[in-house]
């Protein structure tokens, strides 16, 4: 069973909203998860980003496999952090 992050789609027609979610592969898109690590917002570039940085770094180190999507993201979200520092 593989664990991965992955984006769960929320929102109405035209205008998508995602939680960024911990689950199991095998769990439908925007079905059964594990646990929420972050919340993004395409549609707000400027605070439509929201991860919890440490939690995904704790499933990663359990072994959980981030998507091409969420690793995108996540690299952005770091970089902004740094940025800030």
């Amino acid at each position: 069973m593989a664990v991965r992050i992955r984006l769960a789609r929320f929102g109405a027609k035209k205008k998508p909203f995602y939680r960024v979610v911990v689950a199991e592969s095998f769990f439908p898109r925007d079905g059964r998860f594990l646990d929420v690590v972050g919340t993004y917002d395409p549609r707000d570039k400027e605070k439509g980003l929201n991860l919890n940085l440490e939690s995904i770094h704790q499933w990663v180190n359990r072994g959980a496999e981030l998507t091409d999507t969420v690793r995108r993201i996540v690299k952005k979200a770091e970089t902004s952090v740094r940025a800030e520092q």
